[in-house]
């Protein structure tokens, strides 16, 4: 029997099958990063989105097309994490545009949407890199509009599309070498194929297996922001213990598992060790926890030892309490500061270090915890200021820095850091007396003159620009390239070093030290710098990140 239309209903069912199906492939996705770094996390940041667009989905009226498309939409564009989530957000948010007013969608409506899709992102990205999800998306498009031209049946289109998609996945080697030289294909591409690949499924009446359609245990639902609301209505801020509503959810990973087999109970005798108000969660695919921490970085690593994160989150309950007893008492109105700046780190030293430096709000985030959308705009409002300033400090966070820049009421510039020493550049150079753009253009140069290495550890074996790394070694990366790799920290760290440093211009390194060093190895560093770089003054901070051991910044 031949279907020619979508409803709001069947649309409903084909976000939430597609999502349900990209949840259940997040991890595989996660592997296709290029490099071996521990921040493989474009199928962690694609499920993380486009479950906020199931979310809405869920709570919308889902007797028209419009309604369950812009639900989708909305969710998507708030809950938006790294470049694949921006991305992602943007092709539906297009979709979107493309089905206003529409109660059913035939196959031409459906190429339209999905055309009109690839038209929103690629205007979205500053510089479109083709062999990515990009790739995948237009090629589809294309393709879709071919096939409407002669097929109404919207299963066999689908079925089609699905094909399209697939067919351009596998060309995006070719197109980005890097992809090619590392033998896998494009990791966002992979994420919208499997989406597709949920939608047909949906159209089709296929079941994905149970457990990927039972609605995933919710956190929010386990500990509502009123619970908290309620505990702090009776108690002073200097009450609180423990600084951080700490939130997270461990897809769990075989190979992890292998190393450290879980146990639920042991797991949360380990947690209580770091707070309070402890919840812990589990069954076979994943576990979740909610915990008032002081720091949450060390409850986050102990949960990644099992596998990967899809869902983070750690709020400071003082400034909430604080900010509710404001609120309740109908204090005095606070007028609005000049300016404030937004800033994203990981380790509460860094945090610590941005704070002392001028930052109004730390987002507690970076590689493999990439704020939303949504938690870079709540810091926007939450500066309190006319004019805002958004350091993301990693290429990741960029792109749902500007689009939360698009949603705020402030006037509010990005200077697109890449690194933790980009922002502290930048943030040394901000001036109060002068404009916004101008300081926006100051930092901006100030970011780019600085050099950052970092010293982490490889998580797969590969052979990537003629550098052969083998798992668990430790690399050297200089400006997010990797320059070495050998099994020893100490040798990396010196590579590292020569081809960092010009002992001729640069005058200054600041080493910031991640949760794994020892005053070892910093005093090992040290006497390295002065045999070999005595006119480079070296300081030295407690950072406290995960992931890195070392970052350094040369100026």
């Amino acid at each position: 029997m031949t279907q020619t239309y979508i409803d709001g209903p069947t649309l409903a069912k084909m976000v939430l099958t597609g999502a349900y199906h990209l949840s259940n492939h997040a991890e595989r996705i996660d592997a296709l990063n290029v490099f071996p770094v521990p921040d493989g996390d474009t199928g962690t940041n694609m499920n993380l989105s486009i479950t906020s667009g199931a979310d809405e989905v869920k709570k919308a009226n889902h007797d028209h097309v419009e309604a369950v498309s812009n639900a989708f939409a909305k969710g998507l564009l708030m809950g938006a994490r790294g470049n694949s989530g921006v991305i992602l957000s943007q092709l539906f948010r297009g979709f979107s545009k493309g089905v206003s007013e529409k109660q059913q969608l035939t196959t031409t409506d459906l190429a339209i949407a999905l055309d009109n899709g690839v038209q929103t992102a690629y205007k979205a990205v500053m510089k479109p890199v083709e062999g990515t999800i990009l790739t995948v998306a237009k090629d589809t498009s294309e393709t879709a509009r071919q096939i409407a031209e002669n097929e109404s049946d919207v299963i066999v289109f689908m079925e089609k599309v699905v094909e399209a998609a697939k067919k351009s996945l596998k060309t995006t080697p070719d197109l980005l070498p890097v992809l090619k030289e590392v033998g896998v294909v494009d990791s966002g591409g992979q994420g919208l194929v499997v989406i597709y690949e949920g939608f047909l499924a949906a159209l089709k009446g296929e079941e994905l297996p149970e457990s990927e359609h039972q609605d995933t245990l919710d956190l929010d639902d386990m500990v509502q922001a009123e619970h908290h609301k309620i505990a702090q209505d009776f108690m002073n801020t200097d009450e609180i213990t423990y600084t951080y509503c700490t939130e997270f959810m461990v897809q769990f990973e075989k190979e992890k598992l292998k190393e450290h087999p879980f146990d639920e109970a042991q797991f949360r005798e380990e947690l209580s060790e770091y707070g309070d108000s402890l919840l812990v969660v589990s069954d076979d695919e994943m576990v979740k926890v909610h915990i008032h921490a002081e720091y949450p970085g060390d409850v986050f690593n102990l949960g990644q030892r099992f596998g990967s994160f899809i869902h983070l989150k750690a709020e400071n309950m003082r400034e909430q309490h604080s900010d509710i007893v404001q609120n309740d008492a109908n204090t005095s109105f606070q007028p609005k500061q000049k300016y404030g700046i937004v800033t994203v780190a990981m380790g509460d030293g860094i945090r610590d270090l941005f704070e002392s430096i001028g930052a109004t709000v730390v987002i507690e985030g970076g590689q493999t915890m990439n704020p939303s959308t949504q938690d870079l705009a709540d810091a926007i409002e939450q500066t309190n200021a006319e004019n805002v300033i958004v350091l993301p400090n990693n290429k990741n966070i960029v792109m749902a820095a500007e689009q939360a820049q698009e949603l705020a009421d402030q006037n509010v510039a990005v200077v697109p850091t890449k690194t933790i020493p980009q922002g502290i550049s930048a943030m040394l150079v901000f001036n109060p007396e002068i404009d916004l753009k101008e300081n926006q253009e100051q930092m901006k140069e100030a970011s780019g003159s600085v050099k950052t290495g970092q010293i982490t550890y490889a998580v797969r074996d590969t052979q990537i620009e003629g550098i052969t790394i083998e798992k668990g070694n430790f690399m050297g990366l200089y400006d997010g390239k990797i320059n070495s790799s050998d099994q020893d920290k100490m040798t990396v760290m010196k590579q590292l070093l020569h081809d960092l440093i010009d002992d001729e211009t640069d005058e200054i390194m600041t080493i910031i030290c991640g949760d794994d060093s020892t005053k070892e190895e910093v005093e090992e560093i040290n006497h390295f710098m002065e045999a070999n770089f005595e006119d480079i003054e070296v300081e030295t901070v407690d950072g406290g990140q995960p992931i890195y051991s070392y970052i350094l910044s040369v100026e």
